[in-house]
C-alpha cells in the first residue's frame, strides 16, 4: 500500500475514532464514511506516457491536415489513458487502453497503420509488462490480429510463457476469443507506397532493407496507477520490407520494453541497436543499481551510448514518482503525456 494511502487511512481511522467517542450512537457507517472521504482527498498521483514512433519524422512530411489527425490521435490515447487510472484502474489496463486506440489508428505502424513485410505482409509483434508483479506477455510475427497488444497481455495473464510467435500465438489468440481481421483492414496506401519505395532503394543498394531510415513507427505506453504499479506496453508492425521473420525489439523483454516497481520503459526505434544494447532494461538498471533519476538515465542511454554505435530512437520512460522522460535521437518522436499534475503535452519534433 502507497505511503499516501496509508496516511489517509490513519488520518480518516483517527477521524471516525473521535467522532465514536464523541457520539457514541453515530452509526458504524458514517465511521467508515469518513474513512472514505479521508482516502480520496489523499489521492495517490497517477500518469500515463505514450508515443507514436521515432524516425525520419520532418515537418516538410505532414500536411496540416495529417498532423492535426496525428495529434488529435495521440491526445485520445494519452486520456483514454488516463481515465483508467482515475477511476481506480491498473497501469496495465491505462497502457492498453493507450495502445489499443494506437493500434486502431492508419497513422501508426501497429495494428491497422502496420508496415508491409518485403513479402506484402502485415507481420505484428507487441509485448506488455506488469512492473508490480514483474509479469510479461509478448507475440510476435502474428498476422491478421486487430489489437495485437489485446493477444500479449493474453499471454501475460492466461498462459504459463511470456513470448509466443508466429501461428503458435494465432492459435493461442483464436482460443482466447481476440479479433481477427482481414488482411484488407490492415492495407493502408501510404505504407503500401512505403514498401514499393523501400524495394527500389534496395535494388539500387542491397542492405537498403535494413537501413534505419526505412524504418517507421511503433507505439507505446508507459503508466502509474494510485496502488504505485507501472506497466510497460508496445506495439508495432516492424520495419518496411522485413523478411526471413524478422523480430525487432518491440516484443523482447528488456530490450523494448520493460517494467518493474522502479522504472517503465517503451522504445521505439531500429530495433536491432535496441536489442543489442538492452535499452529498456538498461534505463532501469541505471535508475536501480546507479540511483539516477529517470531523465538522467534515459538521456545517457539514448543520446549517448545508443548513438555511439549508430542506433536511431526514442524512448519513453517513468519512475515510482511518475516523473516522465522522453528522449528521442531522431529528427522527431510522435508523443504525449499526462502527468501526475494532470497537464496534457503533445509533441511530435524537437522542443524548441
Amino acid at each position: 500500500m502507497r505511503s499516501r494511502t496509508r496516511l489517509a487511512l490513519l488520518i480518516g481511522l483517527s477521524v471516525a475514532l473521535t467522532v465514536k467517542i464523541q457520539t457514541p450512537k453515530l452509526p458504524l457507517l458514517c465511521a467508515f464514511l469518513l474513512i472514505f472521504v479521508s482516502c480520496c482527498t489523499f489521492a495517490a498521483p497517477v500518469a500515463i506516457a505514450i508515443h507514436g514512433g521515432a524516425g525520419a519524422i520532418e515537418r516538410s512530411q505532414l500536411s496540416a491536415a495529417q498532423e492535426r489527425a496525428i495529434r488529435a490521435d495521440l491526445e485520445r490515447a494519452a486520456k483514454a489513458g488516463y481515465a483508467v487510472l482515475q477511476k481506480g484502474g491498473s497501469s496495465v489496463d491505462a497502457s492498453v487502453a493507450a495502445v489499443t486506440i494506437l493500434e486502431d489508428s492508419p497513422y501508426f505502424n501497429a495494428g491497422k497503420g502496420a508496415v508491409f513485410n518485403a513479402y506484402g505482409i502485415n507481420e505484428l509483434d507487441a509485448a506488455i509488462m506488469d512492473g508490480a508483479k514483474r509479469e510479461a506477455g509478448a507475440i510476435a510475427g502474428v498476422r491478421r490480429v486487430r489489437n495485437p497488444i489485446l493477444l500479449a497481455r493474453e499471454v501475460m495473464q492466461n498462459s504459463s510463457h511470456v513470448l509466443l510467435s508466429g501461428t503458435g500465438a494465432e492459435s493461442f489468440a483464436r482460443q482466447q476469443g481476440i479479433k481477427f481481421m482481414p488482411d484488407r483492414y490492415f492495407y493502408t496506401e501510404a505504407r503500401w507506397q512505403q514498401l514499393l519505395s523501400a524495394r527500389k532503394l534496395e535494388r539500387l543498394q542491397p542492405r537498403a532493407a535494413l537501413a534505419p531510415k526505412s524504418y517507421f513507427g511503433t507505439v507505446g505506453a508507459v503508466a502509474l496507477d494510485q496502488q504505485g504499479g507501472l506497466a510497460a506496453a508496445t506495439s508495432t508492425g516492424g520495419m518496411t520490407n522485413k523478411r526471413f521473420g524478422r523480430v525487432g525489439d518491440a516484443p523482447l523483454i528488456g530490450a523494448g520494453t520493460y517494467a518493474n516497481r522502479r522504472c517503465a520503459v517503451s522504445a521505439t526505434g531500429h530495433g536491432e541497436f535496441f536489442i543489442r544494447s538492452v535499452v529498456a532494461f538498461d534505463i532501469c538498471a541505471r535508475v536501480a543499481y546507479r540511483g539516477d533519476s529517470i531523465q538522467e538515465a534515459a538521456e545517457s542511454v539514448i543520446l549517448e551510448d545508443l548513438k555511439l554505435i549508430g542506433g536511431g530512437g526514442g524512448v519513453i520512460a517513468m519512475d515510482q514518482k511518475g516523473s516522465i522522460s522522453m528522449p528521442f535521437n531522431s529528427s522527431g518522436m510522435y508523443r504525449a503525456a499526462i502527468d501526475v499534475n494532470g497537464v496534457l503535452r503533445v509533441e511530435i519534433y524537437e522542443a524548441k
